[in-house]
């Protein structure tokens, strides 16, 4: 009797390129999160900068050199905004997931207004106080990352807690190169559980306070990454922590979060929410 996975057709490994005339963040972002929809093996080209027409047909022959290769179409993601760039790739031998036209043409038909089409356009949109008020925000959350410092945490928009290696340091970074948010970060260590309640320098501002918990196992692998074999990675010292920190955060009617299972963006789109927090840097 033939096996049950006997229909199943295994997929040859397809190459993906992304193109665009800028960083190209945009068209991995986007094609990234169309990707993994599919349980497909990818070969990812990244083609930032594509920004003149030489460039692009180099960019076309990288392509057909793919197919003839691979014996299967590329897929291309692309961020073009020129349209002779645009339609310049379109004579590659990739199949086309063209994303500035996917949303530039209905939005042109809906506002009636004809687009620009000008490279560079996007870092535009942002002026340069919204730059600066970004790069503040990194400079603030760098200065603030695991208690380093106490000053000026009034002007933090938000202040992370929680045990050691539970990922506050990551998710502060994030916040502030993303959203230009000021984000604080503070480590709960045994002195405070043994205290029962939050550092007291926190004390007037915890209406910014936002907790970040993780699960004990998964913490016991993060810190014998860091300390092999350590006290401080123990699976019983973990559960210790963990434990007391959840129980202080409840106590202190502090809002917090698993970021067990869940991605730096997933957790800072949840910090946003929780603490109502719209500021954004473009």
């Amino acid at each position: 009797m033939p096996s049950s996975n006997s229909s199943i057709v295994q997929q040859p490994v397809r190459t993906v390129f992304f193109i665009s005339d800028g960083t190209g963040i945009t068209a991995e972002t986007l094609g990234h999160s169309v990707l993994a929809q599919f349980g497909v093996q990818f070969n990812e080209v990244r083609l930032p900068f594509v920004d003149t027409l030489e460039k692009v047909h180099d960019a076309v022959r990288r392509i057909d050199d793919a197919f003839e290769k691979d014996g299967t179409r590329p897929i291309v993601f692309s961020t073009l905004v020129k349209t002779e760039f645009a339609g310049a790739l379109q004579s590659s031998k990739g199949m086309q997931m063209d994303l500035i036209k996917t949303f530039v043409d209905p939005l042109e038909h809906e506002l009636g207004i004809e687009p620009a089409h000008a490279i560079g356009r996007s870092h535009n949109i942002a002026n340069s106080i919204e730059y600066e008020n970004r790069i503040e925000a990194i400079n603030f959350s760098l200065a603030h990352d695991d208690g380093q410092s106490h000053k000026n945490l009034e002007s933090a928009d938000v202040i992370l807690v929680g045990v050691s290696r539970s990922g506050k340091t990551p998710t502060s970074l994030y916040l502030a190169m993303q959203y230009g948010i000021k984000a604080a970060n503070y480590p709960l260590i045994p002195e405070d559980f043994e205290r029962g309640k939050m550092p007291s320098v926190l004390a007037p501002f915890k209406e910014k306070i936002f907790g970040l918990s993780i699960s004990p196992e998964r913490l016991a692998q993060v810190r014998n990454e860091r300390r092999p074999g350590s006290r401080y990675a123990a699976l019983d010292n973990c559960r210790y922590e963990v434990s007391e920190a959840e129980k202080m955060m409840r106590t202190e009617g502090i809002h917090w979060m698993s970021s067990t299972a869940k991605s730096i963006e997933e957790i800072a789109v949840m910090i946003l929410q929780e603490m109502k927090l719209a500021k954004r840097s473009y």
